[in-house]
């Protein structure tokens, strides 16, 4: 009998590159969290979406008008049309992938079909289109943070990236931008409008749940004065710093390079120390979606 922390794969394989079975905790947690997005995206569509004429990108927007075509439940066509694409999920991204989203796609499906008799909490186009949007988001962020998909569209468009010079967004913006303008066809061109101002509230919110509210920053430091600027952060920011070696490409110098992670609400103050004790120093400030490990817990300063 093997535990939850033996490695799966090929026999004679490095442990490192070797699947690690998830323990039921993380197993728990990833439908936990696949449940609640769907559940919000299921309240995205029913509650804002659809009874206002508004439609989503990807898969989501053709079962709604499908819906709206043929009167029948749109749980059924966002469980029908993103079967396909779940088979070649399976095959091309992983199994893993694959089974959370098809657990996702039925969680869906079913709260569509649960919400369908409830009437929408407003009439007010605009207010559906904003608030469809937030909820459709946030749902979709939480799914995709689980490891898992609502939308088969993605799936297409990892494929076609890998035989087409497009990127994977490019794909994805272009078949949505169709399936988004072919709203005004089957209801009306605002519409078509109003479903891209709602999509366009879901892609930023999607974004913000993946990235997280607390956004870091790294943060790259060249000064003579790198001891005095490392002290100075440790002990007014409450951050850890790490010197890292450097060799200057054009002169050859030896260089030390500080290296340290804030939140966004401390990168004034991080550039006031800089300034301050070297104004000639090398500062460069980039975004960070996610942080693990290490000591980036902040200390407590006075």
């Amino acid at each position: 009998m093997t535990d939850a922390t033996t490695s799966l794969g090929p026999p004679g394989a490095p442990a490192a590159i070797r699947h690690h079975k998830q323990t039921p905790w993380e197993i728990a947690r990833r439908i936990i969290f696949i449940m609640i997005g769907a559940v919000l995206v299921g309240v995205a569509l029913e509650i804002f979406l659809v009874n206002n004429s508004i439609i989503d990108g990807g898969v989501t927007g053709i079962s709604i008008m499908s819906s709206y075509l043929s009167g029948l439940p749109i749980g059924i066509f966002l469980f029908v049309l993103n079967l396909p694409f779940l088979i070649l999920g399976y095959r091309t991204i992983g199994k893993t992938f694959a089974l959370s989203t098809l657990f996702g796609v039925i969680v869906l499906s079913i709260s569509t079909t649960l919400l369908h008799p409830i009437e929408p909490f407003t009439e007010n186009t605009f207010l559906a289109a904003v608030f469809g949007g937030i909820f459709l988001g946030a749902g979709t962020g939480i799914v995709i943070r689980a490891g898992g998909s609502l939308d088969g569209t993605e799936i297409v468009a990892i494929l076609l990236n890998r035989k087409s010079p497009f990127s994977v967004g490019q794909v994805v913006m272009f078949i949505n931008l169709f399936i988004l303008g072919s709203a005004g066809f089957v209801y009306s061109w605002d519409r078509a409008m109003y479903s891209m101002i709602a999509y366009y509230i879901a892609f930023k919110v999607i974004d913000l749940t993946i990235e997280g509210f607390d956004e870091s920053k790294s943060c790259w430091i060249i000064s003579d004065q790198h001891k005095e600027i490392g002290d100075a952060i440790t002990a007014r920011l409450g951050r850890g710093v790490t010197f890292l070696h450097g060799e200057g490409g054009y002169t050859g110098d030896q260089k030390k390079v500080i290296f340290c992670v804030i939140n966004r609400l401390e990168e004034a103050k991080l550039k006031t120390i800089v300034t301050e004790l070297d104004p000639g120093a090398f500062l460069a400030v980039g975004n960070i979606h996610d942080v693990k490990g290490g000591r980036f817990k902040k200390k407590d300063i006075h």
